[in-house]
């Protein structure tokens, strides 16, 4: 079987019928050898009924969620590709040639765009149309180097063996996102294609809820993206607090009129602590999803991220320490010198503040060289 038209349902009565009478018309116009899959998660307002006495294949899907409903259907599917849509009647499933044009021609997944297609007054909220998709879809390009204009779009088509291969495990509406993250992270072509949004057949409140699923798919991105999360703010403030001590180090700096002395030292050295934390737990996090096989082996990195192992890392972070130890030895001298009195000197000052630093940042290399051996027990454990 060539295609398989899938359907997540949730109470869809109202619709269903005539999205299975469009998809089925498409198929039946089009020449192609298909099915009508209704992925049913749980309806009880006789979806199921309605989707059988239309034509269409029912699979019911116990675990609750877009997400779950989608992986299920996709299981139980029987085509060689996968068009997947809601069944709110809010997209055309009698126009589909795109979709499936690209889908022979090779492309692994195929992205709907609703912003070329057109979207009908009224079928998109406004805070979702000028603020929500754009904005999501343009961290998505920035985060993954793909080009998708529409992230969320929820009528695409794809490669059944290609997608399948990408493990994905969300169960909400982030899946949406996985899918399109997983592939760009995977180099599968992604390809998009205009497509058309009218407002819905129902007249229920739609399960999408705008803050918890923005929140949803936006920490999604995050997660899937280390470097963004926690590698480039890191190396941000690792390049200001360096920028901020070195400056300030040897005393006063005069800028216009205005003099920057020991606070904004203070200042730099938590940007300092700040950006080595970052920066650890980026190196740890992407070198244990990788690991773990839900983001691939960085291809420049693999061998650094492997040799970074606890004995380095604590190395690192004694260099660190004997550091701070020698500045506190060097301003306990100097307070020795006066007598261990009034040790009123803005250089003890700064350099008390950079070797507590210094001892701190230490701890949490060493800290977290050992959260990273933690985590590659499991690992190993797996491995034998």
């Amino acid at each position: 079987m060539e295609l398989t038209i899938l359907m997540p349902c949730l109470n869809e009565a109202e619709t269903l019928g005539v999205c299975i009478d469009k998809a089925l018309g498409f198929l039946a116009r089009a020449g192609v050898e298909g099915e009508v899959l209704v992925a049913d998660n749980g309806s009880s307002d006789g979806s199921q009924a309605i989707a059988e006495a239309r034509g269409a294949r029912v699979v019911s899907v116990a675990e609750r969620g877009y997400g779950a409903a989608l992986r299920g259907g996709i299981a139980g599917s029987r085509g060689r590709f996968i068009i997947m849509g809601d069944a709110d009647d809010s997209y055309d499933f009698s126009r589909l040639e795109g979709f499936l044009s690209e889908l022979r021609g090779g492309a692994d997944l195929v992205m709907g765009n609703r912003f070329q297609g057109g979207i009908q007054p009224g079928a998109m909220p406004r805070l979702h149309h000028w603020l929500g998709n754009p904005l999501l879809s343009f961290i998505g390009r920035l985060f993954f180097k793909i080009r998708v204009h529409d992230f969320h779009c929820g009528l695409r088509g794809f490669n059944v063996q290609a997608v399948q291969a990408l493990d994905l495990r969300t169960t909400g509406m982030e899946f949406a996102s996985e899918m399109v993250v997983r592939a760009a992270l995977e180099k599968l072509r992604v390809v998009e294609v205009p497509t058309t949004l009218a407002p819905d057949g129902r007249s229920r409140p739609p399960h999408l809820r705008t803050w918890r699923d923005g929140w949803r798919h936006l920490k999604f991105l995050l997660i899937y993206c280390p470097r963004w999360l926690f590698l480039y703010p890191g190396a941000l403030l690792l390049a200001l607090g360096a920028a901020v001590t070195v400056l300030l180090f040897p005393g006063t700096v005069w800028v216009g009129g205005i003099g920057f002395e020991n606070k904004t030292f203070i200042a730099g050295c938590l940007c300092l602590l700040v950006g080595v934390q970052s920066v650890t737990f980026s190196l740890q996090v992407r070198r244990y999803a990788s690991r773990q096989g839900y983001l691939p082996r960085h291809q420049r990195y693999a061998t650094f991220l492997d040799n970074l192992t606890l004995e380095r890392l604590a190395l690192a972070a004694l260099v660190l320490f004997a550091a701070g130890c020698g500045g506190l030895v060097w301003c306990l001298i100097g307070w020795w010198g006066a007598f261990f009195g009034s040790f009123d000197s803005p250089m003890a000052t700064r350099l008390m503040a950079l070797s507590i630093t210094l001892l701190a940042a230490a701890t949490q290399i060493f800290l977290t060289a050992f959260l990273g051996a933690i985590m590659d027990v499991g690992q190993d454990a797996a491995g034998r």
